[in-house]
């Protein structure tokens, strides 16, 4: 039964907050943009799978039935580099001396293991780019049909300029196409463009070129815009109602997907609203490899990198960013975390502590009207303002507020009497509810020995397969960095590896 509360999200592609209408009453389909499968998941990974997580579990609580839609892009995401486009997986399987697949397969596992500490539900469908050539072969033929794509060497590519004469090319990212064909820089041998804006749908492999597959243009591999096409319009039709990811994947990723699917669908827009999740910053950086400030979650988790103090339990990074209204910039920083860690510890002990009180035998009407009217209210504003765009940082806020209200009535300094019947139920009903079910969190204890335990077997595997390749510096940068914890890591001479505290 659908709750009749009506919710409002913020709509990238018309800029305003919007009340959400799901295209088929009761029913909704989501698409998320997945990971890019060619190295570990790092902090910027943990920010939009957490949120929409939340928005999948806040929407089933509504009454929705949802079919959630998150790819892997364990092939394609390349960036153009001259005529021979630069292919992410292919590269890093070269570098790492292991089979494109091989490859992918080890970060995808990596990826799902992280996912489920961050406690996310599993998304319905989980597609992978490889395992749907066809369909994307099929999509770029019926834009090349429409005469909205063109071929060149055995490449080919989108006609951007053309598709901004009959549509609003860069609605989304809210860029000019004037604007684009100016400041797109020029790139050698790249005089198969047409113009500098266009984008590769099909890229021809060349010779050395590991992962390829044929297609009526010649041995290639699929653009990475066309792949989220052809994935979204198969399990959810060419039309749905959300689509997510984070606010870097405007352009020119959501852009040439919504050009690509307008194309294909008859002039219709593949998604009725665009979720964006804010950036993470790292004390005031942008993350990126040029700042030298990127955190893999093994790290975050172990606290091996230079950059932190300590480790951090996946529920503390899934508290913090909750903590923070999505479309809002969250910036990391040991402080930060660190407040988390004991903002989190606060808050579950009170909600513990709530599970153990009892309402009186005898109902009685509240004793302290205005107290019983204000934790109703604290309450009742759960559902207000997270129905207001997902806004999990008031609603925690207003938790806050009621953890001293349930501190007294633990010790005994406010009397159960001041509330009125039901009062205490609803409250315990309320609390387990959002903080569970819906935020998705679990008391986050130093004594998780499962995690623990799947974190040292993961660094202790990164190291093995560093000592492989004769990576040393990597080796004794983690078994350096488990010792200074307190680990000790000791190698045996069957080749296995023991450690201890």
């Amino acid at each position: 039964m659908l709750c009749m509360m009506t919710l409002q999200v913020y709509n990238s592609y018309s800029r305003q907050k919007e009340v959400f209408e799901p295209i088929t009453p009761g029913l909704v389909g989501m698409y998320v943009c997945g990971p890019t499968v060619s190295g570990e998941s790092h902090l910027g990974h943990a920010r939009p799978y957490i949120t929409f997580d939340v928005v999948y579990r806040y929407l089933q609580h509504l009454g929705y039935k949802v079919r959630y839609v998150r790819n892997i892009t364990d092939a394609g995401h390349f960036e153009e580099e001259g005529r021979e486009a630069v292919d992410k997986i292919s590269t890093k399987a070269v570098l790492e001396k292991l089979e494109p697949m091989e490859l992918v397969t080890k970060y995808t596992n990596l990826f799902r293991w992280a996912m489920k500490q961050f406690n996310n539900l599993e998304p319905s469908i989980e597609p992978t780019a490889t395992g749907h050539i066809v369909e994307q072969i099929e999509m770029i033929k019926t834009i090349m049909t429409e005469g909205y794509a063109y071929e060149a060497n055995g490449s080919v590519y989108f006609d951007v300029k053309k598709y901004a004469a009959n549509y609003p090319y860069g609605k989304l990212s809210g860029r000019v196409m004037d604007d684009m064909l100016e400041t797109t820089r020029d790139l050698d041998g790249q005089e198969e463009k047409r113009n500098k804006a266009d984008f590769a749908l099909w890229k021809a492999a060349p010779p050395n070129h590991i992962m390829r597959w044929a297609s009526p243009w010649g041995e290639g591999f699929p653009g990475w815009h066309i792949e989220c096409s052809a994935m979204s319009s198969k399990y959810l039709g060419s039309e749905f109602d959300i689509h997510g990811g984070g606010m870097d994947l405007q352009f020119p990723h959501h852009e040439s997907e919504i050009a690509q699917s307008t194309i294909c669908h008859h002039g219709k827009l593949m998604a009725r609203y665009w979720l964006h999740n804010n950036m993470i910053t790292i004390n005031g950086k942008k993350m990126g490899k040029s700042y030298n400030n990127v955190i893999k979650l093994t790290e975050l988790f172990s606290g091996n990198h230079p950059m932190l103090e300590k480790a951090y339990h996946p529920m503390t990074i899934r508290f913090a960013i909750l903590q923070t209204q999505y479309r809002s910039t969250f910036d990391f920083s040991n402080e930060a975390l660190q407040a988390a860690e004991r903002g989190l510890k606060r808050l579950w002990e009170a909600y513990e502590a709530l599970g153990k009180l009892m309402e009186p035998e005898t109902a009685q009407p509240a004793a302290d009207a205005e107290l019983d009217g204000r934790v109703r209210k604290l309450m009742a504003e759960f559902d207000a303002f997270m129905n207001d765009d997902f806004n999990t940082a008031k609603v925690l806020a207003n938790m806050f507020e009621l953890v001293p209200i349930i501190n007294g009535l633990k010790d005994k300094h406010v009397p159960m009497s001041d509330l009125g019947p039901g009062t205490l139920g609803l409250l315990q009903q309320k609390m387990a509810l959002w903080l569970e079910t819906i935020f998705g969190l679990k008391m986050a204890t130093e004594a998780d020995n499962a995690l623990f335990g799947g974190v040292m077997e993961l660094l202790i595997g990164l190291r093995k397969e560093a000592r492989s390749k004769k990576d040393f510096a990597t080796s004794d940068r983690i078994r350096n960095g488990l010792g200074a914890l307190g680990i000790q890591l000791k190698d045996e001479k069957d080749g296995g590896v023991s450690w201890g505290v």
